[in-house]
């Protein structure tokens, strides 16, 4: 661990009471507004949570990825939203940066994302280009000492706030494939750089989307991440298999607390003269979404342990994306389920959660990308 074990601990209690004493009660104000209170924002960043991965010399926490998981579960514990807010800066917004960036890009940018004076935003996606993130179009023509950036990314988390965006561009020929795609660093008031109308969402209100378009847009050579080119895809590729980590430790956060939240239900609520839990069928469905939010906890821990050891964890991470993010779904079904009608209503909030939850099933990797990948990896495991 990078923290002692103490200062760990008290870390976390510090999350754990933040989120039940200042988040949990206002889910419902974030997601009517559909945006994070000025207030939370800057008590999230006195706590220090924009820079939980950030390395300590630039600024953040430097937690090892074992703790950001273990802190991912404290933060699942209410509407993912929240972590939206500052989980950018902590993944794929700064860790392109932190993996293969140069010293004078990660002095430059670290310490005002760790900070959260800087919100950091990710730009892969395209209109026709999501999962086939190899096949990107958006351009980079070289001129001179510039390059001139031209393109639409869609879907683009924190777009609308954000202060910089690590974006995935074509360098290369158009049939290139992952070798022409490069990395650049670019500032949200460069010109010839705009956003979208931010997009409505089936959930996740407050965590807000848009297009970033480039229109000849040009930023300096000194932009590319390392200063290579053509090394884009691997270091998105690099990011994503953290956060694939970090995204499963909240799943799991919230299918503990929709578990909760449907124990407390099941043993108040009463039909035939009993509390609905002492109902068999019930039972069942506790018992499927506790047995399964235990396995895949075990598994994520497991896979973060394995990626601090230095031990390569992309078969891992892909499993535990794919099932701690079908796991919660099923967990959330089930919630309403044992909720009834009332599960169905506004006013109990397992509704939005049931919403919140379809999400992770879908970016940073679809669930059928990661089967793809977990198979691919098994075949090479075997051929050698």
């Amino acid at each position: 661990m990078s923290l002692d074990r103490e200062t760990f601990e008290q870390l976390l209690d510090t999350v754990r009471r933040f989120v039940a004493e200042r988040l949990v009660p206002r889910e419902a104000e974030v997601a009517e507004a559909d945006r994070i209170p000025d207030d939370l924002l800057d008590e999230m960043r006195a706590l220090g949570l924009f820079g939980l991965s950030i390395p300590e010399d630039y600024g953040g926490i430097g937690l090892d990825v074992e703790e950001e998981v273990r802190v991912a579960f404290e933060l699942g514990r209410t509407s993912p939203a929240f972590r939206s807010a500052f989980g950018t800066n902590n993944g794929i917004g700064s860790q392109g940066i932190v993996i293969d960036g140069t010293e004078d890009q990660k002095r430059r940018y670290l310490p005002k994302l760790a900070s959260g004076a800087t919100i950091g935003s990710f730009a892969l996606t395209e209109p026709d280009y999501g999962s086939d993130a190899a096949s990107i179009q958006t351009s980079a023509r070289r001129d001179g000492n510039l390059y001139v950036l031209n393109g639409t990314k869609r879907f683009i988390t924190n777009a609308p706030s954000a202060d910089l965006f690590t974006v995935m561009a074509r360098t290369g020929a158009k049939d290139s494939g992952a070798g022409g795609i490069t990395a650049f660093l670019v500032e949200a008031d460069t010109p010839g750089l705009s956003l979208g109308k931010p997009d409505a969402k089936m959930g996740q209100q407050g965590a807000r989307i848009s297009d970033v378009i480039f229109e000849d847009c040009r930023v300096p050579e000194d932009a590319i991440i390392g200063g290579v080119e053509g090394q884009g895809f691997k270091t998105a590729m690099k990011v994503l298999d953290r956060g694939r980590l970090t995204i499963s430790g909240t799943c799991i956060g919230v299918a503990e607390r929709l578990i909760r939240d449907s124990l407390r239900y099941a043993s108040e609520r009463k039909q035939f003269g009993k509390p609905i839990g002492s109902f068999q069928l019930i039972q069942a469905m506790l018992a499927d979404c506790e047995t399964e939010c235990a396995a895949a906890k075990a598994l994520v821990l497991d896979a973060a342990r394995r990626k601090d050891a230095g031990e390569p964890i992309t078969k891992l991470g892909a499993m535990c994306k794919y099932y701690a993010s079908e796991m919660v779904g099923r967990v959330a079904d089930r919630a309403v389920q044992i909720h009834g009608g009332a599960g169905y209503l506004t006013a109990f909030g397992i509704e939005r959660f049931y919403r919140d939850v379809r999400l992770f099933r879908i970016y940073e990797g679809t669930s059928q990308i990661q089967q793809l990948i977990i198979a691919r990896e098994m075949l090479k495991e075997f051929r050698q």
